[in-house]
This record gives C-alpha cells, structure tokens and sequence, in this order.
C-alpha cells in the first residue's frame, strides 16, 4: 500500500511538474495578447488551456501523453486562428466581433445596446467606473470588443482649464477612425464617414506616401488630419 502510494506521489510530481513547464512554454507562444486583450475568444481559449493542463496534472487516470497532445494541438489551433485573424480582417471580425457604437453625438443607440445585450444599468456603471455620472457629457462611447467602454467626453467636459481661460469651444469634426490597416483602405469605415478614396490619398501624399500598401495604419483624427504609420517604421 505505501509503495502504491509512494508511486502515484512522484508520478503525480512528475506529471504536474511537466504540464507546468509545457503550459509555460505554449502561453509564450500564444503571446501577451491571452492577457492584454482578453476578448471573449482568448478568454474561452485561456480557460480551455488551464483546463487541459489541470486534468493532465491532477487526474491519474488520463494519459499523459494523450493530454499533452491535446494541449499542444489547442495551442496551435488558438495561434493558427489569431494569425489568420491578423492577416485577414474579416477572420477578426468573425471571432472578436467590432466595437459597438452605444452614443453617438450624445444621444444613446438603443439598437446599438439591445445589439450587444447591454442594458443601461450597465451602460451607466461603465461610465461611471470612468468618473462619468451624466450621459450629457458624453460626445462618443464605444463598446470594445473586450467588454471595456471607451468614452470620448464632449468637448467642454475635456478638461476645465479651456473654460476657464475662455478658449473658444468647437466640435470635433470627426471620431478617430481607421481608415487603412495592413496596407489596406477600411472601405466601411471610409462609407460610414462619407469620406472618398481620393480623400485618402490627397492626404496620403501631402505625407509624401504614394502607396496604400506602404502604410501600416492610418487613423483619421477628431479635425480631419491623418495620423500615418509607414510599414518600414522601426523603434
């Protein structure tokens, strides 16, 4: 009985200690993202990943080998779908979904909450966990595909000192949009705005870029410029 028991001891070590270190080895390859940007796929995938090591770990009765196949091949899967997500926008829509539009121009978009199942309950404790207690001050609020609410505030709630030193007050023309990702113009965003795409290359070229394909991502700021970053940009 002792030597029975002395037996599952050390394979039991031996077992936990092994998924530890191929559980450490395959979150590095799955990058930082399962942390950063923890969207409802990468947080199902985080949860299935620590399921998998746990049942090698802990359940004498399950194969290790089989386990640790199975743990490898769900890793593989789960990288094989965010890179196919990165190269292909659509991909990334199909599993991360888009940011939701709740207000627009201060006004609430009750088919943008009934879309992603939010009732106002919850709209009003996001916007107060960023120290917002009135929707009248909000000029934009965007439901990312992470659960977080981001919230442009209208301009005269920006920040007290325009006030107060009596700075003349003006809507943004424009919410900060992308207009090319990957080397590729983002036509629905372009539809949304009522913007062109020779629009986008005058401004292009005014930055001296002749070419969609050179640009890494471009970002249409709140007065109309361009925010630019080139492909062959390096820190």
């Amino acid at each position: 009985m002792d030597t029975f028991f002395e037996m599952n001891f050390w394979e039991m070590i031996l077992r936990s200690t092994l998924s530890f270190i191929a559980l450490l080895i395959l979150a590095r390859i799955l990058g930082k993202k399962q942390l950063s940007q923890l969207t409802f796929f990468h947080y199902i995938t985080g949860i299935t990943v620590g399921s998998i090591a746990a049942e090698i770990a802990s359940q004498h009765e399950t194969p290790f080998l089989d386990g640790l196949i199975s743990l490898i091949w769900w890793t593989l899967l789960t990288w094989l779908m965010s890179y196919v997500s990165l190269k292909i926008p659509k991909v990334r829509t199909m599993i991360d979904d888009e940011p939701t539009i709740i207000i627009k121009d201060g006004e609430i978009s009750v088919k943008s909450l009934n879309s992603a199942r939010l009732h106002m309950d919850d709209l009003l404790m996001l916007l107060r966990e960023q120290s917002i207690f009135s929707i009248q001050d909000v000029h934009y609020a965007v439901l990312e595909t992470n659960g977080q609410l981001s919230v442009m505030k209208k301009v005269g709630q920006q920040g007290a000192t325009k006030q107060d030193v009596k700075v003349p007050l003006t809507l943004p023309l424009f919410i900060p949009s992308e207009i090319i990702a990957d080397g590729k113009i983002v036509q629905k965003n372009l539809q949304e705005l009522d913007l062109t795409e020779e629009w986008v290359m005058k401004k292009l070229k005014k930055h001296g870029v002749d070419s969609v394909s050179d640009v890494f991502y471009a970002q249409l700021q709140t007065n109309g410029s361009l925010y630019i970053s080139l492909k062959d940009n390096g820190i």
